[in-house]
């Protein structure tokens, strides 16, 4: 047992310009806890001063702890890293740039012990203060996710969160080389409720999540979550099956018309008909590759909260029902 009872986890890129206003905001709202606590500042490979000024501020403030990586791994990476070194019962993760707030985290820690939560989502009540185009953006992507993965993604939702102990266990023994903890968490299936906020504007710098990352991530979270992608072979080559058979039909009117000349008609329908064979036949080696890629992902098919049936269950545990809070 390491005594620490509340990780605070805080990927950071090239953030020297927010690294005195997030330790200002951060450290008196964890300080009034008045539980042990750590924070567990991820350096994804930073440019600038940003570790040195974590180091700096590491003499003053015992529980800041600074991790840095070797190189630029990704804001997922990077928080991965933090998850698997973090030791507190419960374990928050938070970006640096106090778009959301470290307020927030009391009530998410309180909600947790109150009502029996292993997982506690920050979900934004007010987005205004970012872009018309990055809100536009954020909402196509929940809505795509849900509609490809299931609604159990809580909507704006983002990498602002609490994780019980158990949870981060679970986390880290997932053999997953792209973690996209937005829909990894959820896909778990614990108790979770959520804690709203206001989304604010960024203290300092610039953004790290540009058009291109923010692709990327909608291409990870539809990649690793969903065999969609290697299904539209076989959709394409279903929807081309039947637009060759009306062609066919055509080819051949206008054969018994006369109006085309010897040969067209043959050729036409052959090439129609290999055509779709390809297609249909490239659809089922995607079906066949989307199994062995689930396959090969490793993920369980399940996780057993309680067993009455186990030699010695321990103290009983009734399964937790999810609040209705988390299900919107």
């Amino acid at each position: 047992m390491t005594g620490v009872v509340l990780s605070v986890v805080v990927p950071m890129f090239n953030e020297e310009a927010v690294v005195p206003a997030l330790v200002a905001r951060l450290r008196p709202v964890l300080d009034g806890l008045a539980v042990a606590y750590e924070v567990v500042a991820v350096d994804d490979g930073s440019g600038d001063r940003t570790a040195a000024l974590l180091f700096e501020q590491g003499r003053t403030w015992p529980e800041l702890r600074l991790l840095r990586l070797r190189r630029n791994s990704g804001h997922q990476a990077a928080l991965t890293a933090g998850l698997h070194r973090a030791r507190g019962d419960w374990v928050v993760s938070i970006d640096a740039d106090l778009q959301d707030p470290p307020e927030a985290i009391a009530p998410m820690l309180a909600a947790a012990r109150e009502r029996g939560l292993d997982v506690v989502y920050g979900v934004r009540s007010d987005r205004s203060s970012d872009s018309l185009f990055k809100r536009s953006t954020a909402g196509a992507y929940y809505r795509l996710m849900r509609r490809l993965i299931g609604g159990d993604v809580p909507a704006q939702a983002g990498d602002f969160r609490l994780l019980s102990r158990e949870v981060v266990e679970v986390l880290k023994v997932l053999p997953e080389r792209t973690p996209v903890y937005r829909l990894l968490v959820p896909s778990l299936g614990f108790a979770s409720g959520s804690v709203s906020y206001v989304r604010e504007k960024r203290a300092a710098g610039e953004t790290k999540y540009p058009l291109r990352k923010m692709a990327g991530l909608a291409w990870d979270s539809a990649a690793d979550f969903s065999a969609a992608p290697l299904r539209l072979a076989t959709w394409l080559g279903a929807l081309a099956f039947l637009a060759c058979l009306g062609l066919m039909v055509f080819g051949l009117v206008v054969w018994a018309n006369g109006t085309v000349i010897p040969g067209w008609t043959s050729l036409f329908l052959a090439v129609l008909l290999l055509a779709a064979v390809q297609l249909i036949c490239l659809g089922l080696l995607g079906e066949y590759v989307a199994r062995i890629y689930r396959t090969v992902q490793n993920r369980p098919a399940f996780h057993i909260g309680f067993d009455s049936l186990a030699p010695d269950p321990g103290p009983v545990d009734i399964p937790r029902q999810r609040p209705a809070a988390a299900a919107r």
